[in-house]
This record gives structure tokens, C-alpha cells and sequence, in this order.
């Protein structure tokens, strides 16, 4: 899940962001609106956590632009104000959610998973794949019944490929997905992170490398190769 947050409060932005890293998340940060506004319209995320009072761009203008593009993305807006008016002021402007600070960091998280849900096309809860069993919420992989021990990265990129049902994702694809702002665009990071992936699942193999398109899970057609 890639997700924004926008938040001038820098402490508080960066204690949000490592939680959620922790969680498996690709997160970027804004500490500003105008640059909030740029990275939101630029990328796309599948949630932006969104203070209401920023400087710059202003958190409503953000929100109601979001609401007005018709982006799957969900926006999740928070405010030192909690009172109900301002809640409903701020789901009439387009927000799909409003958490009144301070907050539980577990309640945060939730709404943020809960979103994210929402952002992308239906899912089943559990993915499967032949005797490969992977759970997004408990974050637990599972090949032939035995536990297979991921790196977030790792988890992403194939709870990516799994999502797709066959279908090729490129490398730029899952480094959009998986990986935040700060990654190289011109890494090898997903092919090492495939690999080492490759040889976690072990044999038979369950992901294949479509030359000059990206990866895909095995089984699903011709054109396959070693990575």
C-alpha cells in the first residue's frame, strides 16, 4: 500500500510515517500543503493522511481537489478540532474519513488499512496461489502449510503479483506499490528483491520474468524466462 501523508507538524509526520513503515507501507511525507498538493496529484496513492490546517496550500483545498479528480485515492483527514461540525464539514469537502488528534496510533493505522481496502479493486482476503497461502491483514505467508519468513518488501511485491491474477506487473509498477518517494528509480532493488523471493518460495517455481514487461505468477501463459 503507498500512502501520503501530509502533515506540517514534523514530528508528529515522522512518527506516523515509521509506524506505518513498520506495518509493510511505501510512505511518503509532505510537510506543507503546496508540496502535499504536488506529491498527491503526482503519485498515486492508494490514502493520504491529510492535516486540515497547513500551511500553504490549505488541507480543504487538497481534500475537495482529490474529491473533484475522480483518483481512486482515499483521504484520510485529520484536525486538532473534533468537534462534530467540523467531522461533517470535512466529509461534505470530500474526505473519505476524519480523526480528531490526538489519536491512537492503532486506531490510525486501522482507518489507514480500512482505506486502503477501498482504494484498490476487491481482493480476497486471503490469496492463494497452488499450496502458496498469503493473509495482507496478519501479514503471514504460507507455502505447502510451512511458514515462509518475508521482508516487507519481500510480502509486497508478491502480495502485488498475487492481486494481479496472472496478469504481467512491471518493474516500475511494483516499485510505485512497494517501495516510497526516496528510492532510486533506477535501482535494481525490485530484480534483487524478486529473486531472494524466488528462492524463499522455493521449487516448483511461482513467479515467472516476462522479458522486457516485468514479472507475473507462473502458470498463466507463455513468454516466461529465468530472471
Amino acid at each position: 500500500m503507498r500512502v501520503l501523508v501530509v502533515e506540517d507538524e514534523r514530528n508528529l509526520a515522522d512518527a506516523i510515517a515509521r509506524g506505518l513503515r513498520k506495518r509493510g507501507m511505501a510512505v511518503d511525507v509532505a510537510y506543507d500543503g503546496d508540496s502535499g498538493h504536488e506529491m498527491a496529484f503526482v503519485t498515486r496513492y492508494d490514502v493520504v493522511v491529510l492535516d486540515r490546517d497547513l500551511p500553504g496550500m490549505h488541507g480543504d483545498q487538497i481534500c475537495a481537489e482529490l474529491a473533484a479528480s475522480g483518483t481512486l485515492t482515499r483521504v484520510l483527514m485529520l484536525t486538532a478540532s473534533g468537534t462534530v461540525a467540523d467531522r461533517v464539514e470535512g466529509l461534505q469537502l470530500g474526505a473519505d474519513d476524519y480523526l480528531p488528534k490526538p489519536f491512537a496510533f492503532d486506531e490510525l493505522v486501522a482507518r489507514v488499512q480500512a482505506l486502503g481496502r477501498r482504494a484498490t479493486p476487491a481482493a480476497p482476503p486471503v490469496l492463494e496461489l497452488a499450496d502458496l497461502v498469503l493473509d495482507p491483514a496478519r501479514r503471514v505467508a504460507t507455502r505447502g502449510g510451512q511458514p515462509v519468513d518475508l521482508t516487507n518488501k519481500e510480502f509486497g511485491v508478491l502480495c502485488e503479483l498475487l492481486k494481479a491474477r496472472g496478469a504481467v506487473v512491471s518493474s516500475e509498477e511494483l516499485l510505485e506499490r512497494v517501495w516510497d518517494a526516496n528510492t532510486d528509480p533506477f535501482t535494481t532493488i525490485v530484480r534483487v528483491t524478486v529473486m531472494t523471493l524466488r528462492k524463499k518460495l522455493g521449487d516448483p517455481p511461482l513467479i515467472e520474468t516476462v522479458v522486457g514487461a516485468g514479472y507475473r505468477t507462473a502458470g498463466t501463459g507463455t513468454g516466461a524466462g529465468a530472471l
